[in-house]
């Protein structure tokens, strides 16, 4: 056996207050600790973006490109701190925890006061990816001037620390740090981790490499970034009321985080409310009704004896079905159960869906749409698709050709499914694709649409609706002797069906799970 001869310092090598080989175990840990910060900074920053913004797919691909783009850049800015790694590191990781720990805070208040956060996303990333990028090349300096082992085993040392500390972050933003914490609160601890991190190594393994004079300005440095992120903190509930008013006015009634998104109820105590989910109108309690009736009415002429609704968990289309006597049963499948436990508990909402949930024809379903129809569960004659729109990312696979093959299954013979596709007058490319992905999956389709009582100023506001059926085309109508409606006649549904006929794309293609198409 060949021994090894004994490790030593390198020539110039700083003095540390531990032997070198765990001097080194110090600062791989370092390493994984700010590469988990690093990656909860980065998913913040996509989450955040996408639930203010819209499309996450689009935010996504901003946040990362731009930030591994300026990683590019931090690593060759780190050349010019190479020369006093241990302060430029420290200086380094303090600036990333005060950047890093307020980014979702800064990000979410010019969302709320002036209602654009792009530019600010941008920023964010550009500069988190600029102090990630400069992490690395300084870590370097620093392991080296502990042992001046082989070149490749320190790289790949420092490198699987930082993957292994990315994975961690990763897995426990989605799982820990969200559901416990929120997305603010969570990225100020991770600023606070992150701080204490870098602080730590720096002014305590490496003192002996730093003059008083840096000592002193790193230790007041950290404590200040620690005050500013434990400030935030104490402060980020009322921050978050302040910036929820600024958002949805002064009379929000009910706003709770559920395991799928934001639900926020606002509307005067006297006045019907409006529902919000994830920042977006969902229900406005003034003129639902007129979206309602024209998305529930139309496909109950023929039988309806079962009917299943996709979403709608505020029950507002359920109270429309169950206006009909010869209704036997009624099937809500809803991702979030907590819209659900809201409107049959808050007094406002249940009140607008007149106790829907009450009714012993009801049955709820927590379950995501596409995946409850992919196991048969017997045949119903109304499938109503009351779903987010077709634009936001996450829901494109509801209005993709394999999901309306998946419920051309359950239709029974002489079934109607009808579908909320956004606006035919604002949105005609997204209307129209629609119609197309329902034809290319075998059903013939009518097209209409409701105007909204809120018509007025530049931006029209209708709803687009498709009834269709699985091999001919329905008729549009309304039932004989069927419930009075308060906005809905044959004449309203005639010059609907014409609105929507006007604004008609020929030869879209349809859109598909690998081949989404929403895009105006």
């Amino acid at each position: 056996m060949i021994d090894r001869p004994p490790v030593s310092a390198p020539p110039g090598a700083v003095r540390l207050p531990v032997r070198p080989d765990a001097g080194r175990y110090l600062v791989l840990s370092a390493v994984f600790v700010c590469a988990a910060c690093g990656l909860v900074y980065e998913l913040e920053l996509v989450a955040l973006a996408s639930y203010l913004i819209g499309d996450s797919v689009t935010q996504a691909s901003v946040v990362l490109s731009v930030m591994v783009f300026a990683m590019g850049v931090g690593s060759l800015l780190a050349k010019r701190l190479r020369c006093r790694p241990a302060v430029g590191f420290g200086l380094l990781e303090t600036a990333l925890a005060l950047v890093g720990g307020c980014s979702a805070m800064v990000l979410y208040a010019a969302f709320a006061w002036i209602g654009e956060s792009r530019f600010v996303l941008v920023a964010f990333s550009l500069a988190i990816g600029v102090l990630i990028g400069a992490e690395i090349p300084l870590l370097m300096s620093l392991i080296q001037r502990i042992s001046r082992r082989d070149a490749e085993g320190t790289v790949a040392d420092l490198f699987a620390a930082d993957y292994v500390g990315a994975l961690v972050g990763g897995l426990a933003f989605p799982f820990l740090l969200l559901p416990w914490l929120g997305q603010l609160t969570g990225a100020l601890l991770t600023g606070a981790v992150n701080a204490v991190a870098g602080g730590s190594l720096v002014l305590w393994l490496f003192r002996r490499d730093l003059t008083a004079r840096s000592r002193g300005w790193l230790l007041v440095a950290n404590v200040l970034a620690l005050a500013v992120l434990a400030t935030a903190t104490v402060l980020a509930d009322d921050f978050e009321r302040a910036a929820r008013r600024a958002v949805y006015g002064d009379e929000v009634r009910v706003a709770i985080h559920t395991d799928v998104q934001e639900v926020v109820l606002t509307g005067s105590r006297s006045g019907p409310p409006d529902l919000f989910l994830d920042g977006r109108l969902r229900v406005s309690g003034h003129d639902e009704f007129r979206y309602h009736e024209a998305l529930v009415h139309p496909a109950m002429r023929g039988p309806h004896a079962r009917v299943l609704i996709l979403g709608g968990g505020d029950g507002l289309a359920a109270r429309e079905v169950l206006r009909y006597r010869d209704v036997q049963s009624l099937t809500v499948v809803e991702l979030d159960p907590g819209v659900v436990r809201l409107a049959r508990r808050d007094p406002a909402l249940a009140g607008l869906n007149a106790y829907a949930y009450r009714d012993p024809r009801v049955r709820s379903v927590t379950a995501d749409a596409f995946s409850w129809l992919r196991t048969p569960r017997g045949t119903y004659d109304v499938v109503i698709s009351d779903l987010p729109d077709p634009g936001i990312t996450p829901s494109t696979k509801l209005y993709s050709e394999e999901f309306y093959g998946l419920a051309a299954r359950v239709l029974a013979g002489g079934g109607r499914l009808v579908v909320h596709a956004g606006s035919p007058t604002a949105r005609p490319h997204t209307f129209w694709t629609v119609d197309a992905t329902l034809r290319a999956a075998g059903f013939g389709t009518s097209p209409y649409c409701a105007e909204g009582r809120r018509a007025t100023g530049p931006e029209p506001h209708d709803w687009g609706f498709l009834l269709a059926a699985s091999g001919w085309t329905p008729d549009l109508g309304l039932v004989r002797g069927g419930p009075r409606l308060r906005a809905l006649d044959a004449s309203a549904l005639a010059a609907g069906a014409w609105c929507a006929e006007r604004t008609r794309l020929p030869r879209l293609p349809p859109s598909t799970l690998l081949h989404p198409r929403y895009t105006d």
